[in-house]
């Protein structure tokens, strides 16, 4: 297994944007925590209220589940990617278009658990989508940048792998758990499919974001 601590590519910006995405997310998730903490009952409503349910679909929810979690896991998981491969793609795009493509990787992200289970009840929550995107995009436009990683193989150690190997890796494992919950019965857990969406939404537009004009 790889995973990655940090690249050895520069971000030329300060990546405000990136930073504003990974406060707010925090904030949401301590919010959430106390609620839970209070009153597990209104916790849990909470992820229901502002998650996306496939099967009572709303506009609002697809942004507002964006910036949820399940927990101190996901959170922590879904931030460290974003803090080593956002910033470069906030330094390419600028901070406006790059806010926006964040959120098309989002929406393209619950276009695809959608499309996989709209029956679905189960509420999905997090910012691993849109970040899939970013992880596409930083594949296409830094294939060959150097990103150390450390591998869980009987022992640990750290190496130094090209991101198109390391994103391609990360991609390949989840088309692979997204085929093989196909048809299962699952009361939650992974949504594959969202990372799937995400990650192909975010190779598919980059370059559409890349010339967009804004003056």
């Amino acid at each position: 297994m790889l995973f990655p601590y940090k690249d050895d590519n520069p971000a030329i910006l300060t990546p405000f944007v990136t930073y504003g995405i990974i406060g707010i997310n925090i904030f949401v998730f301590l919010f959430q925590l106390s609620v839970e903490l209070n009153d597990p009952v209104s916790g849990k409503s909470l992820i229901y209220i502002f998650g996306l349910v496939p099967a009572d679909f709303s506009i609002f929810s697809v942004f507002t589940s964006m910036f949820m979690h399940g927990g101190f896991a996901h959170i922590v998981g879904n931030m460290w990617f974003l803090w080593i491969f956002g910033d470069n793609i906030e330094s390419l795009l600028g901070h406006v278009r790059y806010f926006f493509f964040y959120l098309t990787c989002g929406i393209g992200a619950a276009i695809a658990q959608i499309l996989i289970d709209p029956s679905s009840t189960i509420p999905m929550v997090g910012a691993s989508g849109a970040i899939a995107g970013v992880l596409g995009a930083y594949m296409i436009l830094y294939p060959k940048a150097k990103v150390h990683v450390f591998v869980f193989f009987i022992f640990i150690t750290t190496i130094q792998v090209p991101a198109q190997i390391v994103l391609g890796v990360w991609f390949l494992m989840q088309l692979s758990n997204g085929l093989g919950s196909i048809g299962l019965d699952l009361s939650g857990g992974v949504a594959w499919f969202a990372h799937i969406g995400g990650f192909i939404m975010g190779i598919s537009t980059q370059k559409l974001f890349r010339t967009i004009r804004i003056e």
